[in-house]
């Protein structure tokens, strides 16, 4: 794909995000065109279909927490790597609530957004928790899905943009029970 084709593609996928988050199911295409700075001509090239758009977001924010796994592990201790792809788990999951409307309309027009989140999820959370148990900072007995569904449950319990002080405190609270 083409730079300007790239950036238009990512503009829209922000666009589409931010949209269907604050809106719902029931934004225009046009005003994500928009939002985006291109016309609808771009946006039905790149997505021909709501449904294509609504999956490609969400796609995008998944691949965006499950990608930052490596770099985290790169540029952090093992243990701060993981408490940071906690916090992104975070924003991706408030992120999925906001689409949950859109994201039924997919699945009710037969695609299944989720087919390979969970498994993409646990890969990333697996090397990150491997890492710091590796080096000592995290308990051996624990798993990785565990952890995800704990991670979840937080999200539940203070995923909302407005609950973001009591959300860190809870994965505060979780990093500590994972420590050695």
């Amino acid at each position: 794909m083409r730079a300007d084709a790239q950036r238009n593609r990512e503009r829209l996928l922000d666009a589409a995000v931010n949209a269907f988050t604050r809106e719902g199911p029931d934004v225009t295409l046009e005003s994500v065109a928009k939002a985006a700075g291109v016309g609808i001509g771009t946006l039905y090239r790149h997505f021909p279909t709501r449904e294509a758009l609504v999956e490609a977001a969400y796609r995008n924010e998944l691949s965006r927490l499950c990608d930052a796994a490596p770099e985290l592990a790169a540029t952090l201790p093992p243990d701060k790597a993981l408490r940071a792809w906690m916090d992104r788990f975070l924003d991706y999951m408030t992120t999925k609530h906001g689409m949950a409307d859109a994201l039924r309309a997919v699945i009710a027009s037969g695609g299944n957004p989720y087919a390979h989140s969970r498994d993409r999820m646990l890969a990333a959370l697996d090397r990150l928790l491997t890492a710091a148990q590796a080096a000592g900072l995290i308990r051996a007995d624990v798993a990785t899905d565990d952890v995800l569904v704990a991670l979840s449950g937080v999200t539940l319990a203070a995923g909302k943009p407005d609950q973001r002080t009591q959300a860190g405190r809870l994965l505060d609270l979780l990093l500590d029970g994972l420590r050695r």
